[in-house]
């Protein structure tokens, strides 16, 4: 298998986070679970003219080669026969906006064909990976692309940063400050807030925030060996044990033990019998 990252450059990197290109024909047709960030991607699939959609035990649909990945704030199923030769773009939070000319949120939770977003410059994105001799060519013309394509839309507003600033998760899984507060700081209302901060990062505060402490927790169980449970769910910020349970099989479908005792690559993909 080959996997490769690559930050962009400034001023890029204030809206994308990476981009990244994988490689592996013999992955098979298996499945994985894909958890949420919160963070929007685009994805092009350069081996085949599709990618496919797998809805949980049923047959696997299939969607357009170029796709828009909304934020998710649930975990989503995908068939790693499609790694044979993927590359994609993973936004910063609030990054996705100036790519989208629209609120965000109205791609939450939903997987579009990116032609409906870009027109014919996604196809022709496509085709010109395809011809291209490396995974580094690639990466590389895929950073030429947006920068070229956007030249003015690398700049998030000052006050998404002030807002997911503020909403970060603490060292002890709260967030930093609390959305009245944060909106009071603003000078709107708090409902002006959520609304606005919906539109930017696609998300309301206090579910962006809820993911925010779900990746803290996923986090840990990935770099840890030994994971003690209610310390855990202490740490990140949750009421008790319960709560903690309950919250990660929300956003993930399956329990903390189950998520443990997975042999996984990433911390957020891990293989699934779905």
């Amino acid at each position: 298998m080959i996997y490769i990252e690559h930050i962009p450059a400034t001023p890029l990197n204030r809206c994308v986070r990476l981009l990244w290109y994988v490689q592996a024909p013999d992955a098979g047709a298996s499945r994985q679970r894909i958890l949420p960030t919160g963070c929007a991607s685009i994805i092009f699939n350069l081996a085949r003219d599709f990618i496919s959609e797998c809805g949980g035990v049923g047959p696997v649909n299939r969607l357009a080669p170029n796709l828009a990945v909304g934020a998710r704030s649930t975990y989503q199923i995908v068939d790693t026969s499609d790694l044979a030769d993927l590359i994609g773009i993973e936004f910063q939070p609030g990054g996705f906006a100036p790519f989208v000319g629209d609120a965000v949120d109205r791609l939450s939770d939903r997987i579009v064909p990116l032609d409906a977003i870009w027109g014919t410059k996604a196809a022709s994105l496509r085709d010109r990976l395809r011809e291209l001799p490396s995974p580094k060519a690639k990466l590389r013309f895929l950073e030429s692309f947006l920068c070229e394509t956007f030249p003015d839309r690398f700049t998030r507003s000052a006050w998404v940063d002030f807002a997911l600033a503020s909403l970060a998760v603490g060292p002890n899984g709260e967030s930093v400050s609390r959305v009245k507060e944060i909106a009071r700081r603003s000078g709107w209302s708090e409902r002006r807030f959520s609304q606005i901060f919906r539109e930017e990062v696609g998300f309301p505060p206090k579910v962006w925030s809820r993911i925010g402490r779900f990746q803290k927790v996923v986090r840990s169980l990935h770099a840890a060996t030994e994971v003690c449970g209610a310390e855990l769910a202490l740490d990140c910020g949750y009421y008790d044990q319960s709560h903690f349970a309950n919250e990660f099989r929300a956003f993930s479908g399956i329990d903390v033990t189950a998520y443990s005792g997975l042999r996984r690559y990433w911390a957020n993909q891990v293989p699934t019998s779905e």
